[in-house]
């Protein structure tokens, strides 16, 4: 277990260990405390005695010492997103994209102290530890609603970035079309749809709470300012995503509209080719029946001349010049609308 410690104003982050950071959370002002567990599940980290492991939420809580009654779902492993509102404190998980992954930060939070815990690392997560320590704030709802912002940045950017990704890989579709682009699409199309079911029902919680508990009279107008705020971004972002779902399936209609154009290009050549060699086919086919007429009656040269040679001549002639003049042959030769001539 790695416990991180920001002592607020004076912004300064220690590491330190379990009963230091209680100790701390005991006599200090305002402090904010992010205890990092290990990724592969609830085990003690190396150094750990077995009384101090965290095998589950309820212990964490209780090397701490921290008053979770209310809140038996903090620090348990596998948690979906949520938030409880409880007067004088307050829980909630908080998704953060973290790479490819969506990992779940669970926040404790009361009048004096601010407590994270999280499995694995997290850049944005460190980040903030490192900005908090920076601005020096003193106020835990402020430092609360920093974190949430800062969990809807990670959202954004890894839309931001998708989006235009997606974008880039639309334009190569149209200098040149390729099948893997096809499994590059699938990624990001699921990509989207991670972030989406990530962000929705976190926002959904947090809108609950903010409109049901922390929007009433009594609470302190500077905070429902930052509830506002916390909101309206969280819309933007949640905008942010649908638009990389729509470029997504925009991307997936073009890929297979170009498809369409290819196999439309292929059988126009074929019907092309199909019309050259019916006069052979016909005269093959006509020529193969063994009727007495075509036995006895049309056994010139001249007249094999004529028909094998003279009827291919002519149906050929035809078939150029009405694609000439339809200008047919110059979509097929240039594979390019009629109505962009």
């Amino acid at each position: 277990m790695i416990v991180s410690v920001v002592s607020m104003p004076a912004g300064v982050v220690t590491r330190t260990d379990v009963s230091q950071a209680r100790e701390r959370l005991t006599t200090s002002g305002f402090l904010f405390v992010d205890v990092q567990l290990p990724e592969e599940g609830p085990r003690g980290a190396e150094g750990d005695t077995p009384d101090e492991a965290p095998d589950d939420g309820t212990r964490i809580a209780r090397l701490l010492g921290l008053r979770t009654e209310g809140l038996p779902w903090f620090g348990r492993a596998g948690e979906p997103v949520r938030a409880d509102f409880l007067g004088d404190r307050m829980g909630i998980v908080v998704p953060v994209v973290e790479g490819a992954r969506v990992a779940h930060v669970h926040v404790f939070v009361t009048e004096r102290h601010l407590v994270t815990v999280r499995r694995g690392p997290l850049e944005a997560l460190e980040g903030f530890a490192a900005r908090l320590a920076r601005e020096g704030l003193s106020d835990t709802a402020a430092v609360l609603f920093l974190l949430m912002q800062e969990s809807l940045e990670t959202f954004r950017r890894a839309a931001v970035r998708a989006l235009l990704t997606t974008e880039d890989l639309e334009d190569r579709m149209f200098e040149r079309r390729r099948p893997e682009q096809v499994y590059r699409l699938t990624r990001l199309r699921r990509r989207a749809g991670v972030l989406h079911r990530a962000l929705l029902p976190y926002l959904q919680v947090t809108d609950e709470v903010f409109t049901h508990r922390m929007m009433s009279r009594g609470f302190p107008e500077e905070r429902q300012r930052l509830a506002r705020e916390f909101q309206r971004a969280g819309r933007l972002v949640l905008a942010d995503i649908a638009s990389l779902q729509d470029a997504t399936r925009r991307a997936f209609a073009s890929y297979s509209s170009l498809v369409s154009g290819e196999q439309n290009g292929v059988i126009n050549r074929l019907a092309i080719v199909s019309t050259i060699f019916l006069p052979l086919t016909f005269l093959t086919g006509y020529f193969g029946m063994n009727f007495s007429f075509l036995t006895d009656e049309l056994e010139s040269r001249a007249v094999f001349w004529l028909l094998a040679v003279g009827l291919q001549a002519g149906v050929l002639a035809v078939a150029m010049y009405v694609l000439h003049r339809t200008h047919l042959w110059r979509r097929l030769r240039d594979d390019e609308p009629l109505d962009e001539r």
